[in-house]
């Protein structure tokens, strides 16, 4: 046999046997996470689910403590089901991103309602269900019922494209990752061969200075082969979204706030709020301060030095905050009402609102 031959044998070998490499390093090296099964019990699919939608654009460092505190309150799918979407949104503040609260809620209504409780143990039963995409649908259906499907999340997509030096940049190249992803797919423990990739990214294969000796699958990892792993995935120029400018208004009657709910559908759906402008682009103070909500007794309202600042996905904002207080007894208007200043922390308010009352109480 030529030494060329011998070469395409010996690597050819090697891409079959990537699976249980794979997973024998997994086995090894798995991580301890609070939703995970220990190994050699099956996954509940309601904590596989919390933590999928939970983990959606979020850290695992983040998570944690907010998936503790569901859990401990909400044990299953069911009394979560029934709990006041409130409720949920509370518990959920801090964690961003609120139309996931919101379609957490409704999905476990729906569990509830079209399956007695029980969820669909297939990727197509867990799309029809409310908040749950094709990659969440595929990693419950591997992770919780072994389903033979590879969902791909970014860590994912950094292994494989890293493996496989994949050339067209995100998001074009994710069906191409996707294609190639499944080939680590042994015969058998599609759950555990997902949690391993996910694993191998988030602890060797990093964004930056991958750890590439303690890999299981370097020896035929063609970025490294190259010397270039950092640049992968390859990934096109982001576009940062134009400035947005506006008010809040943090008004006191003696020891309470004044708060209102935004609208359920769009940003920040059914979360606490201090009554505000809009926020648009260019929009100058004067036009934001025009928008005061009208309060007997309030003729002047005072500016708080600075600004309280906020990126969301698609554009930053920048918030001047303004105060005032009013009589004992001043009514609300209408869409509003007062909450204690001691109990703020039990509000659904977004992080953007908790600096944002932090920076006009002084907190």
């Amino acid at each position: 046999m030529s030494s060329r031959a011998a070469a395409k044998t010996k690597s050819t070998d090697q891409q079959a046997d990537r699976p249980a490499r794979l997973l024998a390093w997994y086995d090894r090296h798995r991580r301890t996470l609070p939703w995970r099964a220990v190994a050699g019990e099956r996954a509940d699919p309601y904590r596989v689910w919390l933590s999928e939608i939970m983990l959606q654009q979020t850290t695992v460092r983040a998570v944690g403590p907010y998936f503790e505190k569901f859990v401990s309150r909400w044990p299953d799918v069911t009394a979560l089901g029934r709990a006041s979407l409130d409720d949920v949104l509370r518990m959920w503040a801090g964690l961003g991103y609120y139309s996931r609260a919101r379609n957490l809620h409704a999905c476990a209504v729906a569990v509830i309602g079209d399956h007695g409780g029980v969820f669909p143990d297939t990727e197509v039963g867990l799309r029809a269900l409310p908040g749950i995409g094709p990659y969440t649908a595929a990693a419950i259906a591997a992770i919780a019922f072994d389903r033979r499907t590879m969902p791909v999340d970014g860590n994912i997509e950094r292994v494989v494209s890293r493996l496989y030096a994949i050339e067209e940049a995100l998001p074009q190249a994710k069906p191409q990752i996707k294609e190639m992803a499944a080939t680590l797919l042994g015969p058998s423990r599609a759950g555990d061969s997902a949690q391993a990739l996910m694993d191998l990214g988030a602890t060797i294969c990093t964004p930056k200075k991958p750890a590439c000796a303690l890999c299981p699958l370097n020896d035929d990892c063609a970025a490294r082969t190259r010397g270039d792993q950092e640049t992968f995935p390859r990934k096109a120029p982001k576009k940062s979204g134009t400035l947005r400018r506006g008010a809040a208004f943090v008004v006191t009657r003696g020891g309470e706030l004044l708060v209102r709910s935004r609208a359920e559908k769009g940003l920040l759906g059914g979360m606490t709020e201090v009554p505000g402008s809009q926020w648009l682009a260019g929009q100058e103070d004067a036009a934001a301060l025009a928008q005061a909500p009208e309060l007997k007794g309030v003729t002047h309202w005072h500016r708080r030095a600075g600004v309280v600042t906020h990126v969301f996905t698609h554009f930053p904002l920048e918030l001047v905050v303004y105060t005032a207080s009013v009589p004992p007894r001043s009514r609300a208007p209408d869409g509003m009402r007062w909450v204690p200043v001691a109990t703020l922390d039990g509000e659904a308010f977004p992080n953007l609102m908790r600096k944002v009352v932090a920076h006009g109480l002084d907190l």
